[in-house]
This record gives structure tokens, C-alpha cells and sequence, in this order.
């Protein structure tokens, strides 16, 4: 994209963003999102993502997010549990292993830096 841009985040579409079975701990969560805006380089990406109920881990990039709707705990081994709901701000580093467990359907806004 080459101009400036508004999404509203709420409503924004998103596609299916399939998890990989060894990332589920437990329940049937669905991963969702869209990337709105990537740098020519890939090592900058901007987006929405969403996420249902449920248990699962990932190996985090370094990443900035706004939590929209929804609520989680976010474990990061070694480090701290993380609450997270609507107007929330958080960091997580590149490398950090988590274990999120989604309380209620969960949508942010990203930035990640690759």
C-alpha cells in the first residue's frame, strides 16, 4: 500500500488463519486475521487478528498489540502472565514461548517487527 489508510477494526474481515495441531493444549480455538499493511522489505507487519476460546502456544515475534474485544491470559515461560482485554497494550518479544488461553474471543491490532 502506498497511501495513508483507516480500518475499522471492529468490523474488518478476516480469513482463516489455520493453527497447527501441535500449538492446541486444549478446546477448539479458531485463529482468524488480515494484514493490512506490510513493508516492502516483510520485515514490518501491520494487522488485525482474532482468535476463539481455547488453550494454545506460540513462539512470539517481537510484536506491539491493542487488544480490542475479548480477554486472555497470556504465560510467558520465564516471564510474567500476562491479562489482557479490550484497551490493552502490550509487548512481547521476539522468541518469547507462550501459552494463551483465551477466556472469550479475543481481536487486536498488530504491529510486528521482523
Amino acid at each position: 500500500m502506498t497511501h495513508s489508510f483507516a480500518v475499522h477494526i471492529p468490523d474488518a474481515e478476516l480469513e482463516p488463519e489455520p493453527l497447527a495441531p501441535e500449538q492446541i493444549v486444549s478446546g477448539t480455538p479458531e485463529v482468524t486475521g488480515k494484514v493490512v499493511w506490510e513493508s516492502e522489505d516483510g520485515r514490518q507487519v501491520r494487522g488485525v487478528w482474532q482468535i476463539t476460546p481455547g488453550v494454545v502456544t506460540d513462539t512470539e515475534a517481537d510484536e506491539l498489540f491493542v487488544v480490542i474485544s475479548g480477554s486472555a491470559t497470556i504465560e510467558v515461560e520465564g516471564g510474567p502472565t500476562l491479562t489482557v482485554g479490550p484497551g490493552d497494550l502490550a509487548v512481547l518479544r521476539e522468541g518469547d514461548r507462550t501459552t494463551w488461553t483465551v477466556h472469550e474471543t479475543l481481536r487486536k491490532a498488530y504491529a510486528i517487527n521482523l
